[in-house]
């Protein structure tokens, strides 16, 4: 499971990397977002992993073998401010294109707006 989990992680870095090196904006976003999801991926690995533990029992020698609650947490947290900053990249993007009329970087030239 870890192993399809690293290659997974390893997929959406190298999709993310490939994003954000386009000239589109909508392209740079989506690039962030794949590395904002790695990254939660990540931390969820790093967390451990274990099948059929409950996170809290009554016995504390059940808790051991347990996977641990904070990097889920964590990311759960990372997710909702990733959702937030992703809405007000769209937003700028959006303001940014009616206003130039581009969303292609290397047509943008100092002095030359709409």
């Amino acid at each position: 499971m870890e192993t399809l989990l690293a290659i997974v992680i390893g997929i959406l870095y190298a999709a993310g990397v490939y994003l954000l090196l386009r000239r589109s904006i909508v392209k740079l976003i989506l690039g962030i977002l794949f590395f904002s999801h790695a990254t939660n991926l990540l931390i969820l690995v790093a967390g451990g992993l274990v099948k059929a533990q409950p996170q809290f029992a009554g016995d504390a020698s059940l808790t051991i073998n347990s996977t641990d609650p904070l990097p889920q947490a964590l990311i759960l947290t990372a997710i909702v401010i990733g959702f937030g900053i992703t809405a007000f990249a769209l937003a700028l993007m959006y303001r940014f294109y009616k206003s130039t009329g581009t969303e292609d970087l290397d047509e943008l030239k100092e002095g030359e707006h709409k």
